[in-house]
C-alpha cells in the first residue's frame, strides 16, 4: 500500500513526536491532532484541541474537531497515544467512521490510571474494546491491558521508542546517572537518600551523583541535598540536548531510575546502549531487560545500601552485554520497523 494517511492524536509530547519520527517517510502523509505543537516540526499538518473532560461542552467542541479533520484529511488509518481522555474522545469519534483504530499505551494510563476510580476504569475498557490493534513498550504492560478486557483476544505488538545512539568514545568515570523526570513517580528523593547511605561508607571515595532533568520538585530535592551535606558530590544539570545526555550516559558507570511504575523506558535503554550498568526499582517492565546480578542491579529494598551492591558486579561486562542487548531489540531501527508494520497492516484490514 503506497501514500498511507495516518491520522496522530495524543498529547503534546516529545512522545507523540519520536513516535512520528519512527512512521514519517515519503510514502506516509501525517495530520496530528493535538493540544500544542510545541514538539513538532513548523510544516506538520496540525489541529489544536482540548481534550480535558471536565468541561461538557469539550465532548461537543472536540469531538467535532476530530471529525472534521477526519472528513478533510480521510485518513487510512488513525493511532492515537494514551488510553486516556486523548484515547476515549477519539474512540467516541470513530464510531461514526469505524476507521482502522491503534492504541499506544505509555504505563500509566493502563498501570495506574484504571486503579484511581471507577470511571477512569470503565472509560479504558470501552477504549480497549473497540480499537483494532494496540502497542506496549514492555510486555508486562501488555499483559494489564489484556486484564482490563478479558473477554476479548486483545491483539498487542511490543514495539518501544529505540535508541537513537551518537558515538562516542569516552572513558567510564565515577558516576552515578539519574536523568529521570523531577515528581514524586520517579522518587528522585530515595535516589539521593541511597547515595546518601552509599557516601557513608568507604566505597564511596570519589563517586558523584549526577541528576539531569527538572520538574515540580526540583527545588526540594536540591534542599536535600544541602541538608544531607552532600551538595559538593550532587551536582543537578538541568534539562540537556541528546547530545549532552548521552555525553552523561557515556562518561556514567551507574544509571539509576526507581520509578513507583513504569513501562519501558527509553532512558533505561539509553543507558544500557552506552555501556551503564543500570540500577532500576523492581518493576516487570525492567526485568524485561535487566537480569539481576548479571547486567543490572534490581532494587526490592529502598533503604538497603544498593549502590554499595552494585560496586560488586562485573561493571565491563555487564556494560559490553547491555550494548549487546539494545542493538538486537531496542534500536531506532527496530523502532522504526515495528511501529510502521502496525499501521501498514491496520490500514490492510
Amino acid at each position: 500500500m503506497s501514500g498511507l494517511r495516518v491520522l496522530v492524536v495524543g498529547t503534546s509530547s516529545p512522545h507523540v513526536a519520536n513516535y512520528i519520527n519512527r512512521i514519517q517517510s515519503e510514502d506516509v502523509s501525517i495530520f496530528v491532532v493535538s493540544n500544542g505543537n510545541e514538539f513538532l516540526t513548523k510544516d506538520m499538518a496540525y489541529r489544536q484541541v482540548d481534550f480535558s473532560l471536565v468541561n461538557p461542552l469539550n465532548w461537543l467542541r472536540t469531538t467535532w474537531a476530530i471529525a472534521k479533520v477526519i472528513r478533510s484529511f480521510k485518513p487510512n488509518v488513525i493511532h492515537v497515544h494514551q488510553a486516556n481522555a486523548v484515547a476515549f474522545y477519539v474512540t467516541l469519534v470513530n464510531v461514526v467512521f469505524h476507521l482502522p483504530l491503534v492504541l499506544t499505551a505509555w504505563g500509566s494510563d493502563i498501570l495506574i490510571n484504571p486503579k484511581q476510580n471507577w470511571l477512569l476504569k470503565k472509560m479504558i475498557q470501552f477504549v480497549l474494546k473497540r480499537v483494532d490493534h494496540c502497542t506496549a513498550d514492555a510486555q508486562f504492560l501488555a499483559d494489564e491491558m489484556q486484564r482490563l478486557i478479558p473477554k476479548r483476544k486483545l491483539p498487542v505488538t511490543i514495539c518501544n521508542f529505540g535508541v537513537n545512539p551518537i558515538n562516542l568514545a569516552i572513558e567510564k568515570e565515577k558516576i552515578i546517572y539519574s536523568n529521570r523526570t523531577h515528581n514524586k513517580l520517579y522518587r528522585i528523593d530515595q535516589v539521593i537518600d541511597g547515595f546518601y547511605r552509599f557516601c557513608l561508607g568507604e566505597n564511596s571515595v570519589g563517586w558523584k551523583l549526577i541528576i539531569a532533568g527538572r520538574g515540580t520538585e526540583t527545588e526540594q530535592l536540591k534542599a536535600q541535598c544541602v541538608e544531607s551535606g552532600l551538595s559538593d558530590r550532587i551536582e543537578f544539570v538541568g534539562f540537556l540536548s541528546p547530545e549532552q545526555n548521552a555525553n552523561y550516559y557515556a562518561r556514567s558507570t551507574f544509571f539509576v531510575s526507581l520509578p513507583e511504575s513504569d513501562a519501558t523506558a527509553v532512558s533505561l535503554l539509553e543507558a544500557m546502549y552506552y555501556k551503564c550498568v543500570p540500577i532500576v526499582s523492581d518493576l516487570p517492565a525492567n526485568k524485561e531487560w535487566i537480569t539481576h546480578g548479571e547486567n543490572g542491579f534490581v532494587v526490592s529494598n529502598l533503604s538497603a545500601n544498593y549502590i554499595d551492591e552494585a560496586l560488586h558486579l562485573d561493571k565491563e561486562s555487564a556494560g559490553q552485554l547491555n550494548k549487546e542487548i539494545v542493538l538486537e531489540r531496542g534500536t531506532l531501527e527496530v523502532s522504526k520497523a515495528s511501529f510502521r508494520k502496525v499501521i501498514f497492516e491496520a490500514a490492510q484490514k
